[in-house]
């Protein structure tokens, strides 16, 4: 065939102007996502605190103390226990780290001539002799003036979501009106159950970390006590602390208490040392992936994908939400009933349950408001049968 001879047929592709349209909004809607990203974060992390502070302002509210005041309470109450941490943990680490400045000279020969012993040692202890504290204190101070901006900043995110996790708490049923009302009513009922089961993960994924925190607290603590470290209490009170950041929460965790222990001798460091090192590695094989898969319904290959995933994404801040958004993603997969590609189950059951609870949603909420509209279905929500829900 040749050009233009009449037998050859030239074909048109016209892209509708919705599809246009369609992949233009993504694009925008991408590019949104990449300069809003700290504010996403912020609202994460406000409605994470939602979660975990609502349940305890429910019970607050069941002993007959009005809505405001049981808010206040357990707000005070959180910032009690935060400041008496703080209390038991900072004026000890700042006494050990100037008795580890002042005493670092001695602390040095005695390492020196302990690995000077050995012959695989041997060639380490000129190493050490030979190290300037001083200036790696120096140039950590000035790489930390370098990133005060970057930590004021967090410390600004930090406080704005407690304080939008506040308003969201004190004023819940304005606030969720306010949802509500951006929602077409036909998703209203789902929407109630996504929330509920958003709690009922939120709640999990914090009693998880309370379990971690006070099962390091504990162990921490014996391991300390036994070898005769000073401020055992101190340093176990911050290892539980540090505990609830991923990846990095056991190196903080591990070095003021090895740096304490340097004060009963290097065998006692180097047994405390060990004793953190094995308790980690549980920690991180076995408890974790157990705990947090149980309470997320998550099995433990997600669970750690999901926190590599997360750190290498955000870093620590990614670590730290990675688990309740994976445990979100899946539920709203469950809740939306969407089909995944592999999956070829049948939900016909689900599906004509949704619509039932839709027509009753519709019928007792006909003229209603969006705030009186959320609570009916929150009512609805709760009166069905949680099968699919997160336990």
């Amino acid at each position: 065939m040749k050009p233009g001879d009449p037998s050859v047929q030239r074909v048109r592709h016209e892209l509708p102007t919705r599809s246009v349209l369609k992949v233009c909004l993504a694009v925008i809607a991408m590019w949104l996502l990449t300069r809003l990203w700290p504010i996403l974060l912020v609202l994460v992390a406000a409605l994470i605190l939602v979660g975990t502070i609502s349940p305890l302002v429910a019970r607050v509210e069941r002993r007959g103390i009005r809505r405001g005041w049981a808010v206040a309470l357990v707000f005070l109450s959180l910032i009690g226990v935060i400041l008496v941490l703080g209390l038991l943990t900072v004026p000890a680490l700042v006494h050990e780290l100037i008795d580890l400045v002042q005493n670092a000279p001695q602390l040095q020969a005695h390492l020196a001539g302990a690995l000077e012993r050995s012959r695989l040692t041997a060639p380490l202890a000129a190493t050490v002799e030979h190290f300037q504290l001083d200036k790696l204190v120096s140039s950590n101070a000035g790489q930390g003036l370098a990133y005060s901006g970057h930590v004021l900043a967090s410390i600004g995110y930090t406080v704005t979501s407690v304080v939008l996790a506040l308003y969201i708490i004190a004023d819940r049923d304005r606030a969720r009106g306010a949802l509500y009302a951006w929602v077409p009513r036909a998703y209203h009922v789902r929407l109630a159950r996504v929330l509920l089961n958003l709690e009922t993960i939120v709640g999990g994924y914090m009693r998880g970390q309370v379990i971690t925190s006070a099962a390091i607290t504990v162990y921490a603590f014996a391991l300390l006590s036994v070898c005769r470290v000073p401020n055992a209490l101190a340093l176990a009170c911050f290892a539980g602390m540090t505990d609830v950041i991923p990846f990095v929460g056991g190196l903080l965790a591990t070095t003021p208490a090895v740096m304490a222990s340097l004060s009963r001798g290097v065998g006692i460091a180097a047994i405390v040392l060990a004793g953190f090192v094995v308790y980690q590695s549980f920690e991180s094989r076995v408890l974790v992936p157990r705990i947090y898969g149980r309470a997320l319904r998550l099995s433990s290959a997600t669970v750690l994908v999901a926190l590599l995933v997360g750190g290498e994404l955000l870093g620590v801040v990614g670590a730290l939400i990675a688990l309740p958004v994976a445990a979100g993603i899946r539920m709203l997969i469950e809740e939306l009933r969407v089909e995944l590609p592999g999956d070829d189950t049948d939900d016909t059951v689900l599906r004509a349950r949704d619509a039932q609870m839709e027509r009753v949603y519709a019928a007792r909420s006909a003229g209603a408001d969006p705030e009186e509209a959320a609570a009916v279905a929150v009512a609805i929500a709760e009166e069905a049968p949680a099968t699919d829900a997160p336990k």
